[in-house]
């Protein structure tokens, strides 16, 4: 199934994703920034559910006929996932989860590496050393499975890049990306 969006063309030739999409458009000083400021910042989780069940609703065709094994969050470095006290996707996860009939996993996935918050980086420092970032823990059961990596933004692309580089050390997986939001510049 090829659906080529601005999400999907965002990772074309750079890796092989079955399927790429985002619900909204993030614009600095929007609406969506000001989302997921909160949601990201402020520990309004709520509005993860609240676009996990709206944005699932137009997902239903389509993940069903991806046939994905598995919804995986971006991974927070534990050191940040204690100092913010939740992963911002998590609750968009769980909820596109259980609308979608797909199994969340936030097990699979890990960060090796701490670093700063990528919003306040450059193209050039988002892309840095990102590649060494991400790694998987995995077993046979995992193998030959289609994961659907989610985040809240897609900017460079680079830090969803690396996590689908990861994932795709298990063998015969399989990756697809959904986002909350895409920056358009």
């Amino acid at each position: 199934m090829l659906v080529e969006n601005e999400a999907y063309k965002k990772f074309y030739g750079r890796i092989p994703v079955e399927y790429a999409s985002a619900f909204l458009y993030f614009h600095k000083k929007g609406i969506v920034q000001k989302l997921i400021h909160n949601l990201k910042y402020k520990g309004h989780e709520d509005i993860g559910i609240i676009l996990g069940n709206w944005y699932s609703e137009e997902l239903k065709e389509t993940m069903l006929a991806l046939k994905a094994d598995e919804i995986i969050p971006v991974p927070l470095h534990s050191k940040k996932l204690k100092e913010r006290g939740y992963n911002q996707v998590s609750t968009f996860g769980q909820s596109l989860s259980e609308k979608l009939n797909v199994k969340y996993n936030d097990a699979v996935l890990f960060r090796k590496t701490y670093s700063k918050t990528q919003s306040k980086k450059n193209l050039l420092g988002r892309t840095e050393g990102i590649e060494t970032i991400f790694d998987v823990h995995y077993s046979p059961q995992d193998h030959n499975k289609h994961f659907i990596i989610i985040d809240d933004v897609i900017t460079t692309g680079a830090t969803l890049e690396a996590c689908g580089r990861a994932l795709l050390k298990i063998p015969g997986a399989r990756i697809s990306i959904i986002c909350m939001a895409m920056a358009q510049s």
